[in-house]
């Protein structure tokens, strides 16, 4: 392995787990993620068991940050994923997932503007009485959000604190209004039970409720810019894995238990992201159901900051190791923010959106929809790809750490994340919904396997052409302490 050159990190190391649980449930977007993906869930896969969904994800979630946090405490880079496999499996197949991950990334926050857009439309349409354009809206909110991407780390979460805790609140709240009011007159457990579950579609469920925890992963995106990187990944990670499992399980089968399961899917299809929000005016008032759409909104804001950080780390990280053009690691002088990557991933966002205004497409069923499943089958095989690294990383190093951390969590992990990805493969037509072709059903998870062939091929010429800085690839930053690795490609 060839002589590590030295790197700039980004800025100074001043987050705490709390401060990262907020980046990275904001990205998972509590309220939006409940009133947007869980009804779209039900509407167009016709299933009542989304709630068991996101309760059968949470354990599987759980074993990979067993092992995720155990090679976090090995590995610190704003790269996160792709640095633990190109360590644990080989340096090319790492550059695969690393664009394999800034495809994911890219896709699902710039889907978020489709339904940020169309909410914004709505609501201004009902207070003036006529609509202004979605993609005006979502247009606007690109450049705020990319003006806000190049401020200071830890001044966007006390922002993005806030907006959580205020989601938060206002999920609980109707959960209980929901429970306390069944229709009726019972709570029923159907949607609990496997037979509502394991049904046609089953894979389709998997891969809105997937697409639902994105963002929990990104932890290690935060790792240069934590206090102690070796335990606030980690904590960090599983307290954003148990929030959002208990908010999405519960929240989930409320809206079954206030709606009624045996029409639930037909009441989804008709209201839409409105459900939550009616069904909080029936039992809360206009009020309160006015003020939780404005927290919808004010989530899809605090998701779409979330992402936007998330992806110009990625894109700094990609740029400082030579994979994409250097100039993409440049960062602010006053604030270490990733300054090139931030305005790129702004750039991409204004192209997309427009495109899609341009051809008269829908912001919700096709744009949001789309780009989200897409993102989600890329984070699924990203996993996956994890989860094999963490055991080939320690399989150098048993001492390191205890079996259950090295290869028992992380080998469960990659097997049930392998399921997971089979199904939502094979019920990909469900996810694209009637506008859904030919090209999409296999161009767009194809979209994840040409990123990972464009990745390996571009380290593959660097191991040829720059040796230097192929053996950097994933490598520890100036002020870390090499690690003598032997790894194959």
């Amino acid at each position: 392995m060839g002589t590590q050159r030295p790197r700039r990190g980004l800025g100074h190391r001043r987050l705490g787990a709390a401060q990262i649980v907020f980046f990275v449930v904001a990205a998972a977007g509590p309220l939006f993620a409940i009133a947007g993906g869980v009804p779209t869930n039900y509407a167009v896969t016709g299933s009542i068991g989304v709630p068991l969904s996101f309760l059968l994800l949470a354990p599987i979630l759980g074993l990979f940050a067993v092992g995720y946090a155990a090679m976090s405490r090995y590995i610190t880079n704003a790269g996160a994923f792709y640095p633990y496999v190109a360590n644990g499996i080989g340096k090319s197949t790492g550059a695969g997932i690393a664009f394999v991950t800034l495809i994911s990334y890219n896709a699902i926050q710039i889907s978020i503007y489709g339904l940020f857009g169309w909410s914004v439309s709505t609501w201004l349409g009902t207070l003036t009485g006529s609509p202004p354009p979605w993609w005006l809206c979502a247009l606007v909110m690109v450049l705020i959000i990319g003006a806000l991407g190049v401020l200071r780390v830890d001044l966007n979460a006390k922002v993005l604190g806030v907006a959580l805790c205020l989601e938060v609140a206002v999920v609980a709240i109707i959960d209980i209004a929901l429970f306390a009011n069944p229709a009726g007159g019972g709570v029923s457990w159907v949607p609990l039970e496997p037979s509502s579950l394991f049904t046609t579609g089953v894979g389709a469920v998997f891969a809105f409720s997937a697409a639902a925890f994105i963002g929990f992963e990104g932890a290690a995106t935060y790792g240069e810019e934590t206090r102690e990187p070796s335990r606030t990944v980690g904590r960090a990670t599983y307290a954003a894995i148990g929030l959002t499992a208990v908010l999405y399980v519960v929240s989930s089968l409320a809206l079954a238990v206030g709606t009624g399961p045996d029409v639930i899917v037909t009441t989804a299809a008709a209201q839409g992201p409105d459900l939550l929000f009616n069904l909080a005016g029936e039992h809360l008032g206009e009020t309160f159901s006015n003020v939780a759409y404005a927290l919808f909104v004010t989530g899809q804001c605090a998701a779409l900051l979330s992402f936007h950080n998330a992806v110009a780390r990625y894109f700094f990280a990609l740029g400082r190791e030579g994979l994409l053009p250097r100039s993409l690691a440049k960062t602010s002088k006053r604030t270490g923010a990733p300054v090139a990557g931030s305005l790129t991933q702004t750039a991409l966002a204004l192209v997309v959106v427009s495109l899609f205004a341009i051809a008269g497409r829908d912001p919700v069923t096709e744009l949001f929809t789309w780009l989200g499943t897409t993102a989600s089958t890329g984070v699924v095989v990203i996993m996956i790809a994890v989860s094999l690294s963490v055991i080939g990383f320690f399989k150098r190093r048993r001492d390191a750490e205890n079996a259950w951390r090295r290869w028992i969590a992380p080998g469960a992990a990659m097997l049930a994340l392998s399921a997971v990805l089979a199904l939502i493969l094979l019920n990909f037509d469900l996810l694209l919904g009637p506008a859904g072709t030919f090209l999409l059903r296999w161009g767009l998870p194809g979209l994840v396997l040409v990123a990972a062939l464009a990745g390996f091929l571009r380290a593959e010429v660097l191991r040829t052409k720059d040796p230097e800085t192929y053996a950097a690839i994933g490598g520890p930053l100036e002020d870390d302490e090499p690690v003598k690795l032997e790894v194959g490609r």
